[in-house]
């Protein structure tokens, strides 16, 4: 492959213009010579398109017209990436802020072994910027469903999964491994890709000195309601997939989660995790591969 391989970086957009917008400034200043960057407008509510049109008018704008979800709206500018002969994608969060040299540090650690699907960033909490939020990845737990990003270097061998913020992905990999499985609405589904490809035989790795800022749950402003009720469905969604016992591993999981908030006395949460529940009962069939 080219020593400088065509990378198509996909920013999904959801009613978040202006973190779009600094995302892209910072894009701005990348150094990697071969990178187009499209934006996914997943039916923004707002004025998102005009703004973002408005402020970068060079940049492809694609709208969905329906809120897709993350895997869902990645999607539509992977099918774009790999109809245009891309070689990588970068899955890049809109809230984010990555060094100049953050795409160039993960194409170099891609480039290391042709059995490298995917390559993640370390990141940083944008308003802590000495402070590591994901070290790249995380290890899963697949008989409680239970994940935790690691805050210091690891080797590449430890990674059961990757921090989906900033990942550069193998078209290659793609076309053997399929899509991002759009049942996973939100959360999880960088997991769940991970742990597919793992099993298909692609290794997955770390790029130490790939920096990126974010904001961190920025998508849902924080609002614990709504991340348990996402994570929630997502996490059965996941065991379902990949759990060697899913359904002992889902009760587990969710005596965990209603026993933590139980000894809160948050009951609020627990109807949040009971609406994510109810979401995954309602969920259409799984399927082994999302093509």
């Amino acid at each position: 492959m080219n020593s400088n391989p065509h990378v198509i970086c996909i920013i999904v957009n959801w009613n978040g213009w202006q973190d779009t917008v600094e995302c892209l400034h910072a894009l701005n200043e990348c150094d990697y010579p071969r990178l187009s960057t499209i934006v996914v407008d997943n039916g923004s509510t707002n004025d998102s398109i005009d703004r973002i049109r408005t402020a970068h008018p060079d940049i492809l704008l694609i709208e969905s017209k329906k809120n897709l979800g993350f895997a869902g709206g990645n999607n539509v500018g992977i099918r774009y990436a790999l109809d245009h002969r891309a070689d990588y994608v970068w899955l890049l969060n809109n809230d984010t802020k990555p060094s100049p040299d953050a795409l160039s540090e993960l194409v170099a650690k891609a480039l290391t072994d042709d059995k490298i699907g995917a390559v993640a960033s370390v990141t940083y909490f944008s308003d802590s910027p000495a402070n590591v939020e994901a070290w790249a990845g995380a290890r899963v737990n697949l008989a409680i469903g239970y994940s935790k990003n690691s805050r210091m270097p690891r080797d590449d061998s430890w990674f059961h999964s990757l921090n989906g913020t900033s990942m550069l992905v193998s078209c290659r990999t793609i076309r053997e491994a399929g899509l991002l499985d759009e049942g996973f609405f939100l959360y999880w589904e960088d997991t769940e890709f991970c742990l597919r490809l793992r099993k298909l035989g692609w290794r997955i790795a770390a790029a130490p000195e790939s920096r990126v800022l974010h904001k961190v749950h920025a998508s849902t402003n924080g609002n614990q309601l709504v991340l348990d009720r996402y994570q929630t469905t997502s996490g059965l969604r996941l065991l379902r997939l990949h759990s060697p016992a899913p359904y002992p591993a889902s009760l587990a999981f969710l005596v965990i989660r209603f026993a933590r908030r139980l000894a809160r006395l948050q009951f609020d949460r627990c109807r949040s995790i009971w609406a994510g529940i109810q979401d995954y009962r309602r969920m259409r069939p799984i399927s082994p591969k999302i093509r």
